[in-house]
């Protein structure tokens, strides 16, 4: 039976970063991989989350509607400091989001939100007019939207019938029949190689290699227009090794058939929402000199360029291999 409903956690209109034009950007519950450096952490858990951002609280004495609308608030579910929420025990919380539906403000968060084709259609549809004029369109992300494919592939469907530019980006760590399935539907696919070495990508992702840069032969040699990144992350993946063997899968295994190959700076982001779910974040010291990294990143860029590979410093800035 089709799936229904998808879990979203937002949804982000005149985005242009993700894809050509004006888009509207899909962020999906669910992610199959744990990158520490993932801006997005509420993006992992595929279930709604309540985030707590306690510098919000106003102080039990003068509200705690959360504490009265938690069914499980005896087994001290919800952390209570100096008369304010600070934190949720996660080991406790059966995430009914209760507590976080009763409060006033903004001190607890719900992350995810279940919508309907028919409800996703809709939002995307009022800035219709936007991606007409620029050649945008709506992108799916996440976390990964693929962990959710059958309501991706029915949503693209509608999408491509209403004439809407469509892009997926995803891990692809997915079988094979997951990709054949959205591909009719998808105009763009973008994905990361974060190291060619599957040992080390397991390491740093949780998750090994090989299923990934088989899914991104297939979406290649389908005729797919795709953009393939690289996030740069300082003693994870910027050893030239790793940046040559890159370059030459892109080369030799894709024929540099792809439209795009993008060298992403390393940025700190994120950071107050794994605090807000109780997660650490485990990159806080990686601080690159930016005076050396910036020009890293372009030296990397040039290099991926002599092998043919149509490379660029950043996801919106094309960088001119030639100097």
């Amino acid at each position: 039976m089709p799936q229904k409903e998808a879990i979203i956690f937002d949804i982000q209109k005149y985005t242009v970063h993700d894809g050509p034009g004006i888009r509207t950007a899909v962020f999906f519950k669910g992610c199959p991989m744990r990158c520490p450096w993932c801006s997005n952490p509420e993006s992992i858990n595929p279930k709604p989350q309540v985030g707590v951002y306690d510098s919000s609280c106003i102080g039990l004495d003068k509200c705690g509607r959360c504490l009265h609308a938690c069914p499980y608030q005896e087994e001290n579910v919800l952390t209570v400091l100096d008369g304010k929420v600070v934190g949720i025990d996660r080991s406790k919380c059966r995430g009914c989001l209760c507590c976080a539906k009763a409060c006033p403000n903004s001190t607890l968060k719900i992350f995810g939100k279940k919508y309907s084709v028919q409800e996703l259609v809709k939002i995307i549809m009022e800035d219709r007019s936007y991606y007409e004029q620029s050649g945008g369109g709506v992108t799916l992300s996440g976390g990964d939207p693929l962990l959710q494919w059958e309501f991706v592939r029915d949503f693209l469907a509608v999408c491509q019938r209403y004439g809407i530019h469509t892009c997926v980006e995803s891990e692809l760590l997915c079988n094979l029949e997951v990709v054949e399935a959205i591909l009719p539907y998808t105009d763009l696919i973008l994905t990361d190689i974060k190291h060619m070495n599957s040992t080390l990508h397991k390491q740093m992702t949780g998750a090994p290699n090989e299923r990934i840069l088989e899914n991104i032969r297939f979406i290649v040699e389908s005729g797919t227009p795709t953009v393939i990144r690289t996030p740069l992350i300082p003693g994870y993946n910027d050893t030239d090794e790793n940046i040559h063997a890159t370059s030459r899968f892109v080369a030799e295994k894709l024929s540099n058939r792809i439209r795009q190959y993008q060298i992403l700076p390393f940025r700190h982001l994120g950071e107050e929402k794994y605090k807000a779910l109780g997660l650490p974040y485990t990159v806080k010291d990686i601080n690159p000199k930016r005076e050396e990294y910036e020009p890293n990143v372009r030296r990397i860029a040039r290099e991926m360029c002599a092998y043919g590979v149509p490379c660029v410093a950043g996801s919106n800035v094309k960088y001119d291999c030639a100097k």
